[in-house]
């Protein structure tokens, strides 16, 4: 079964007022939002604004901090540096396992380096007994 756009958080499925309603806000403050590119709604093939759940929660922020009297250039600005900050974050992320499994691949590098350090030890021991005995004066056992 293929999965509902309701269970996709970007599916653009809610309208200007829908959004409105739902948030308490007027439709008006939602295009002001638009137009300063706190969020970019998509738009339907007649050109109405269509909203997703995640864009729904950014404007639930938008509308905290304009409660709190933070200018929406304020909040459009707050809005893109945690969004970097999450971007910068999610790429730690990757970097940290990355790291991780290289740190894995060096452990196993060294070991195996180390058992054959071990076994080159151990021939140049045998090496050398042999080289010891072709040098050693021979006794005959008469």
């Amino acid at each position: 079964m293929a999965p509902s756009p309701l269970d996709d958080e970007n599916a653009p499925l809610y309208t200007v007022g829908q959004v409105a309603e739902m948030l308490a806000v007027k439709q008006a403050f939602l295009r002001r939002v638009d137009e300063l590119q706190v969020v970019s709604p998509q738009r339907s093939a007649g050109g109405q604004r269509r909203y997703t759940r995640f864009e729904i929660r950014v404007i639930q922020q938008v509308v905290t901090m304009a409660d709190e009297g933070i200018t929406l250039q304020a909040i459009r600005r707050i809005i893109s540096l945690e969004q970097q900050l999450a971007d910068i974050a999610s790429q730690l992320a990757e970097v940290t396992r990355h790291r991780d499994e290289l740190s894995s691949q060096l452990a196993g590098i060294t070991r195996h380096r180390d058992e054959l350090s071990s076994q080159l030890a151990g021939i140049t021991r045998h090496r050398d007994e042999l080289a010891r005995r072709l040098t050693e004066p021979r006794q005959d056992a008469r």
